[in-house]
């Protein structure tokens, strides 16, 4: 059975503020930094085979402390992986963005990446995990946006009225009608 364990990313400077980040490389902050060490700590008592995370600094960071607390674990980054790209919104607030450009700033075309090119590189991702890596138990740090479109696509039943906390973690399991998510935005480690 493979089993996928989803994690978001430590706190970032940028998630106080409730900036957009997207592919913005924003680093953990002192706080993301210490929920990265007690998420390591808790899933040290676990039984992982295998790594793979964003190679934006706040997912790298957050995966380097879990990696070294499960005894170094090789980390293995894949661009995939990456936020969804924000395009003219990164960096800025909900009040900033509204300043800017209306309050209808959604319907406008700012760069901000399409949901289908999010989805595709993410099923595109998963296909060659699956194929590569079967029977195993593999973690994935990425960020909020990008697992939220994965998870909806992969586990269309799964409800997810919250927004994923940091350092949350989400598993997932293959079966035979398809994947299902057994935990969902943990963080009973904080």
């Amino acid at each position: 059975m493979t089993k996928i364990g989803i994690i978001r990313h430590g706190r970032t400077a940028w998630n106080v503020e409730r900036r957009a980040q997207g592919s913005s490389d924003i680093p953990l902050d002192e706080n993301g930094m210490a929920e990265a060490v007690k998420l390591a700590e808790r899933l040290s008592s676990e039984d992982w085979n295998l790594i793979y995370a964003s190679p934006l600094a706040r997912a790298k960071q957050t995966a380097e402390y879990i990696a070294a607390k499960l005894g170094n674990l090789p980390i293995q980054f894949d661009a995939r992986l990456k936020e969804v790209d924000g395009g003219q919104i990164e960096g800025t607030t909900e009040a900033e963005r509204i300043k800017k450009w209306g309050a209808d700033w959604r319907e406008l075309d700012l760069g901000i990446e399409k949901t289908e090119a999010v989805i595709k590189r993410g099923q595109l991702f998963f296909e060659e995990l699956i194929k590569k890596h079967p029977e195993k138990n593999i973690l994935i740090v990425s960020h909020g946006m990008f697992i939220s479109h994965f998870l909806r696509q992969a586990v269309p039943h799964l409800e997810m009225k919250d927004a994923l906390r940091n350092t949350s973690i989400s598993t997932i399991v293959k079966g035979e009608k398809g994947w299902d998510c057994d935990l969902y935005n943990c963080t009973r480690h904080l």
